[in-house]
């Protein structure tokens, strides 16, 4: 019998935000009205995956949802999109590696250097489900996205605590890219594919690509009386 897998511990919604200002989650481009008019009526249309396959998106759909889980305070992953945020991003400048330096050799050193694999997000990903999808047939005989979510659970614990191998990637790295991308497509622009109808932005009160909100800074606690506005001008 395989050793117990720890149960995932459900932090609460808000200390997933903690930080975010400065990240990628809130990108802010500048562009022509054209450009964004067409992402925003592209973003509209049911959407198919381009690079992962079905199984694939499968996973990410399951395991995006089980790290932001709907809850009282709003809609989770697969509500917002987070899935075909990650797909368009693998098919990005990002998802290739285009600015990483990867020439060899790549030897493991210690953490504080970062990033040490040979392998662009769209390789960890596509190595990193395998990996992970060979792991839960072997110990629940399904695939992820077919197990409950206590199981699900018990599986990406196990993943961020390292105690699960997926051939040449680590388990943790693996799990910090797909929750990585996962905040990131919860709170960017939903030009980008995820923060469907804002809701992210709601959550947070975020008020999103406005060009001016100076009024209401240092208002010791004032509500802000506006809700968030898209880069294409979509509104909440």
């Amino acid at each position: 019998m395989p050793p117990k897998e720890p149960t995932l511990t459900r932090p609460l919604r808000r200390s997933f935000v903690k930080g975010l200002l400065g990240s990628t989650s809130f990108w802010m481009v500048s562009g022509h009205s054209h450009w964004a008019e067409a992402l925003a009526q592209e973003a509209q249309k049911p959407y198919q995956p381009t690079f992962f396959t079905p199984e694939e998106y499968r996973f990410v759909e399951a395991a995006t949802e089980r790290l932001f889980p709907q809850d009282q305070h709003g809609p989770g992953a697969r509500g917002l999109g987070v899935a075909e945020f990650i797909d368009r991003q693998m098919e990005s400048p990002y998802g290739h590696g285009d600015n990483w330096y990867m020439s060899a050799p790549f030897v493991q050193g210690p953490a504080n250097l970062g990033y040490q694999l040979p392998f662009v997000p769209r390789d960890l990903y596509q190595k990193g489900i395998a990996g992970l999808e060979a792991y839960t047939r072997q110990q629940h005989g399904k695939s992820f996205a077919d197990l409950r979510a206590p199981a699900q659970e018990q599986i990406l614990t196990a993943l961020e605590g390292g105690s699960v191998s997926l051939g040449d990637i680590p388990g943790r790295v693996f799990f910090e890219q797909l929750r990585t991308n996962t905040m990131e497509g919860a709170f960017a622009d939903p030009l980008y594919g995820g923060n469907k109808g804002l809701g992210g932005w709601l959550m947070l009160g975020f008020p999103g690509a406005r060009a001016d909100f100076m009024d209401w800074v240092n208002q010791d606690g004032e509500a802000y009386p506006f809700g968030p506005i898209s880069i294409s001008g979509e509104t909440a």
